[in-house]
């Protein structure tokens, strides 16, 4: 629908935001602080801070099939159930029904999403790590995709100030390969991981072991709590909503904050499919959105645009932005639009148990685990593949001790008893920027009459050497640390997209030849349109990228509102 006048006054804002989730909250947050008038659209349903969690409190013989998968919803959730865990009743709440939102596989790509207020950082696993100083120079130290404009010591002081706010828990450990951060103090390790790295790092100089770094208050600042958040209650069920504000999401710290200015519009419903870029200003004027479920087609306008809708989806609304100017779609001169995908590859590891301990227990469901950050190609260590991995798992106490029936009085009581000390670690490792990695736009529509993705990705013979060395040296560390029945595994049914952590599809660069973005996050030819989200990663670093996603959003949104002022954009 094309509007003029008073309509177009009243859809006219500062700036506009599309999508709600880590970045877009971030985006909202920050420029509304600024004082500008923004509007947030997001293109799924609205889900209000607790008392929108309606599963948070349940536990699991409150669902009809005891939180298991079952045909029906097998059938409706086919990508998201190659989780293994996404669309278990329990945990299946925020997540979309792949059946009312479909793609395409040329090759197979596991693509989760979350279509609703906040995204996917209601359900996101809250690993928060910084990138270190090589992971921004690994590209053009071996001539590998393209390089980054920025560097470890631009995202810095902007690690920092996300830190700060969203809170971070963890240990000051002085890695180079794992810098440190603004912690709260970190959750404590159980005696079994305690003793795990004691004698893997006796066994493997140079390698470590910590307490996973995650998006959970353990001491709350006075800004925190201010904002109704409060300490991690160690429940372990976040993923379906946390009503204590605990971790970090947009419900919890970056909307209330935004609200708390009254600057921020929020419009959900609203499925933003393309920018409105003039030719004669040479700029971007606005977004049209189709309203999911009235089908209207909507305008909006602002000076600055920020794009976060995930890496797929801000591709793919650029893809569909086609003008004089950008022919192939916004900021796409270099072709690079909707390729290099990239996500950490997984599932590839060992587990073992331990004997001893019997007398020793934790407190609560402790809602994270160990890290071993990465050591191969690192310093001395030289391996037949480029970059590496760092493993992620924990210990635990299984249920029940063996008898010898399985059935009668005997075999239940033996299952309310804690049997034996497990371990297991899997490692989470870097892919590759590879151009033939990409999204393209069908011919085939969805309901909404807007182009269904298709996605060609898959890893290459680098990651699949890296996945080989991630199952040994799990091996190695455990049965070194003195674990029993160590056993490796290297699941072959994983494919891209696995690791729910998409990057890669408007790269930054140094220049329009080799990128879709600058070194602000600006869209090559259209500098008032900003991409902050997973789409602008040049590479992948083997650690959970949202951190930065956060960091490069509020430095692209202080220098967006500064270029404002001085009438540049």
């Amino acid at each position: 629908m094309y509007i003029q006048g008073k309509a177009k006054e009243q859809n006219t804002f500062d700036a506009i935001v599309v999508g709600s989730g880590v970045s877009g909250g971030w985006a909202a947050k920050e420029l509304t602080e600024k004082g500008l008038k923004v509007l947030m659209l997001e293109r799924g349903y609205n889900v209000e801070h607790i008392t929108g969690y309606k599963d948070a409190m349940k536990e699991s013989w409150d669902f009809p099939h005891r939180g298991r998968v079952d045909k029906k919803a097998a059938e409706e959730y086919w990508a998201v159930k190659r989780t293994g865990y996404a669309a278990n009743e329990e945990n299946r709440g925020f997540f979309v029904k792949d059946t009312e939102h479909p793609y395409k596989e040329k090759r197979r790509f596991d693509w989760i999403r979350g279509y609703n207020t906040g995204g996917r950082s209601k359900m996101w696993g809250r690993q928060s790590y910084r990138w270190n100083k090589r992971d921004f120079t690994a590209n053009l130290e071996e001539g590998v995709g393209t390089d980054w404009p920025i560097r470890y010591e631009d995202l810095a002081p902007w690690y920092d100030y996300v830190e700060r706010f969203a809170g971070i828990s963890g240990y000051k450990e002085g890695f180079d390969v794992l810098p440190d951060g603004m912690f709260q103090p970190g959750m404590e390790m159980n005696c079994v991981e305690k003793h795990f790295k004691q004698g893997m790092e006796a066994n493997f100089p140079g390698r470590h072991v910590t307490i996973g770094r995650v998006a959970h208050l353990t001491q709350p600042t006075a800004e925190q709590t201010a904002l109704g958040r409060s300490a991690c209650q160690f429940r372990n069920k976040c993923i379906r909503g946390c009503p204590y504000g605990a971790y970090f999401s947009t419900q919890s710290a970056t909307l209330p904050a935004a609200m708390k200015t009254e600057n921020l519009t929020l419009l959900t419903d609203k499925i933003v499919y393309q920018v409105i870029y003039d030719d004669e200003l040479g700029k971007a004027t606005g977004v049209k959105a189709i309203d999911q479920n009235t089908k209207e087609e909507t305008e909006y306008f602002a000076k600055i645009i920020f794009l976060n809708a995930s890496a797929i989806n801000s591709a793919w609304v650029m893809m569909q932005s086609t003008s004089s100017r950008h022919p192939n779609g916004l900021g796409n001169a270099s072709d690079q639009l909707g390729r290099n995908i990239m996500d950490h590859h997984l599932d590839s590891g060992a587990s073992g148990w331990v004997e001893g301990f019997s007398d020793q227990y934790y407190y609560g469901n402790r809602p994270n685990g160990i890290y071993i950050p990465r050591f191969t190609n690192w310093g001395t260590d030289k391996r037949d593949f480029l970059r590496g991995f760092g493993y992620q798992g924990g210990a635990s106490r299984s249920k029940g001790v063996e008898v010898e029936q399985t059935f009668g009085a005997e075999f239940k009581e033996s299952l309310s008893e804690p049997g034996i000390w497990r371990i297991g670690i899997g490692g989470f490792g870097e892919t590759l920027p590879d151009p033939s990695n990409r999204m393209t736009l069908t011919d085939e529509k969805d309901q909404w009459g807007l182009p269904v993705i298709e996605f060609d990705a898959w890893w290459g013979d680098n990651e699949q050497k890296m996945r080989v060395a991630m199952r040994d040296e799990a091996v190695a560390m455990l049965e070194a640390a003195g674990f029993k029945d160590v056993r490796g595994h290297k699941n072959e049914d994983k494919s891209p997209g696995i690791g729910i952590h998409e990057m890669g599809t408007a790269r930054m660069g140094t220049e329009e030849g080799n990128s879709v973005l600058n070194k602000n996050n600006q869209v090559w030819g259209a500098e008032n349109v900003f991409v902050t989200d997973g789409a602008a990663m040049v590479s992948s670093s083997c650690v959970n990228p949202s951190l930065t996603y956060m960091a490069l959003t509020a430095r692209a949104a202080a220098f967006a509102v500064d270029e404002m002022k001085k009438g540049n954009l």
